[in-house]
C-alpha cells in the first residue's frame, strides 16, 4: 500500500517501538525496510515506559514531516488504543487525581452510587454500578470537572462521529482457522529464530515492555519453571486471546473497513 501510495510506513504497534523486541513484536526485517521509508520502529529503549499519550507525542511529528514531503502516512499497527489516540485524541477528561481517589475509596460503594446518581444520572443509568472502578472514576470526573461525566462524554463522541467520517482505514480480517494456523506457525518460527535469546538479553525492561506477548512466557521457560512446548502453547493461546480482543475493537471503530484475506 505505501509503494502504490508514495507512502511512507509510521508504527503504531506498542512493542516495535522498543529495540530488543524486533522477534517477539515481529518488527519488519531489514529487507522489508528497505523497500519503503520506516518510522518509530525500535526507538525506545527497553527500559522506557510508554503509554498512548507518549506514542501520540512521537507520532505527530513524524506525521508532519512525512506530509510536508508531499509523501501520504501509511499507519499500521494493531495497538487500538494508540491508533484511536492518533486519529481521535484523547478525551478531555480529567486526569485520576491521588487524594480525591483515597476518599472514595474509603467510601462505601452503595455511597458513591447514591452521589453518581444525584450527580449525573445518565451516567448512573449507562454505568455498571456493581464495578466500583467504574463508579468511582465516573463520580471523579464530575467532582474533579464539575460538569456531568456524562455530558462531557457525549461531547466527545460527537467530535469523535465527526472526525471517523473522514478517516480511512483497513482492517485484515482473516477466518478463524486460518488466523490461528499462522499464530502457530509465527510462534513456532519466532522460538526457533532467536526470541529466547533476545528475552534473555532483555535486562531493566519497563513494566510496559513486559507486557509483549511471550516475554513472560519465555521468562518462565528460562527460569526452568514450563517446558518448551508449554511455552510454545501458552505463546499461541495469549496471542489467540489478543487477536480476539483486537477484532471486538476494531468492530467498534467504524471508520474502519474490514478486508477479508
Amino acid at each position: 500500500m505505501a509503494e502504490k501510495l508514495d507512502g511512507e510506513i509510521v508504527n503504531a504497534d506498542a512493542f516495535q517501538l522498543y529495540r530488543g523486541l524486533e522477534l517477539i513484536s515481529a518488527a519488519p526485517s531489514e529487507a522489508e525496510m528497505d523497500l519503503v521509508p520506516h518510522h518509530l520502529y525500535g526507538v525506545l529503549d527497553p527500559a522506557a515506559a510508554a503509554d498512548a499519550g507518549s506514542f501520540l507525542r512521537l507520532a505527530r511529528p513524524v506525521i508532519d514531516a512525512i506530509q510536508a514531503r508531499g509523501k501520504t502516512p501509511v499507519v499500521t499497527g494493531g495497538s487500538g488504543l494508540y491508533l484511536k489516540f492518533l486519529t481521535h485524541e484523547p478525551a478531555p477528561l480529567p486526569t485520576a487525581d491521588a487524594t480525591l481517589r483515597a476518599q472514595l475509596d474509603a467510601r462505601p460503594l452503595a455511597d458513591l452510587v447514591a452521589d453518581l446518581e444525584s450527580l449525573d444520572p445518565v451516567e448512573a443509568a449507562r454505568t455498571a454500578l456493581k464495578n466500583r472502578r467504574f463508579v468511582s472514576r465516573a463520580l471523579e470526573i464530575c467532582l474533579l470537572s464539575g460538569h456531568k461525566a456524562s455530558a462531557l462524554r457525549d461531547r466527545w463522541e460527537a467530535q469523535t462521529a465527526q472526525l471517523a467520517s473522514r478517516l480511512r482505514g483497513y482492517v485484515i480480517q482473516r477466518s478463524r482457522p486460518d488466523l490461528h494456523s499462522r499464530i502457530a506457525r509465527r510462534t513456532r518460527a519466532m522460538l526457533e529464530g532467536g526470541a529466547i535469546a533476545e528475552v534473555a538479553a532483555l535486562t531493566n525492561a519497563s513494566a510496559n515492555c513486559e507486557k509483549a506477548i511471550g516475554v513472560r512466557e519465555i521468562r518462565a521457560l528460562l527460569a526452568g519453571e514450563i517446558t518448551r512446548a508449554t511455552c510454545e502453547d501458552r505463546i499461541n493461546a495469549a496471542t489467540r486471546q489478543y487477536a480476539k480482543r483486537q477484532e471486538s475493537w476494531f468492530r467498534r471503530e467504524l471508520w474502519l473497513q474490514a478486508v477479508a484475506k
